[in-house]
């Protein structure tokens, strides 16, 4: 298997044949990625088309980091331009509340085990969430920023990243419930 030094080197040379490798590599977990911030399959493979023709419009500029670094960049791109493809078409909305306590113990209050759950029922539950609550919860949970980071990105506040976060939680809290009670039985 070709590091990423390497296949780095072979696409800007120009080497189709390195284009094509890089995207049989990523577009597995570029795809996954995608899934995790759109409604459906048809959005996120749009995310992918987007996301592989910035990635190779724009390589040149990449700064290789050491092993890992160029699959982080391809994933940050896609989680980037699906953020994006949300704004386009207006399907990002938050609601603001002050209430963060109350919240937060709620969510505390509702901590399912998802032990013994498949991963897939798990992203399925994840992608019936609203909009604002999946993006939050995948940017924050998943990807590690910062609610700083994440208003600064979406154009929201900290406050708001925060009980985006807290309701997501406390929404994918009761459908895990709901979602163990059903196949149990």
């Amino acid at each position: 298997m070709t590091t990423e030094e390497s296949l780095l080197k072979a696409i800007r040379r120009g080497d189709s044949g390195a284009q094509r490798e890089l995207y049989s590599r990523y577009a597995g977990i570029a795809m996954s990625v995608g899934m995790r911030y759109m409604a459906n399959k048809e959005d996120a493979r749009d995310v992918l088309q987007d996301s592989f023709v910035k990635i190779l419009t724009s390589i040149s500029r990449f700064s290789y980091r050491g092993e890992g670094s160029l699959k982080a960049w391809v994933t940050r791109i896609v989680a980037n331009e699906a953020i994006s493809q949300l704004r386009r078409k207006q399907h990002l909305r938050f609601v603001d509340d002050d209430n963060h306590e109350a919240l937060a113990k709620a969510a505390d209050d509702e901590e399912p085990d998802i032990g013994g759950m498949r991963p897939e029922a798990l992203m399925q539950l994840i992608g019936q969430l609203p909009t604002g609550y999946r993006t939050v919860l995948n940017l924050f949970a998943i990807e590690g920023r910062s609610h700083a980071e994440i208003a600064q990105q979406l154009g929201i506040s900290a406050s708001t990243s925060a009980s985006q976060y807290l309701r997501a939680k406390q929404a994918l809290a009761k459908m895990i419930i709901n979602y163990k009670r059903h196949s149990e039985q």
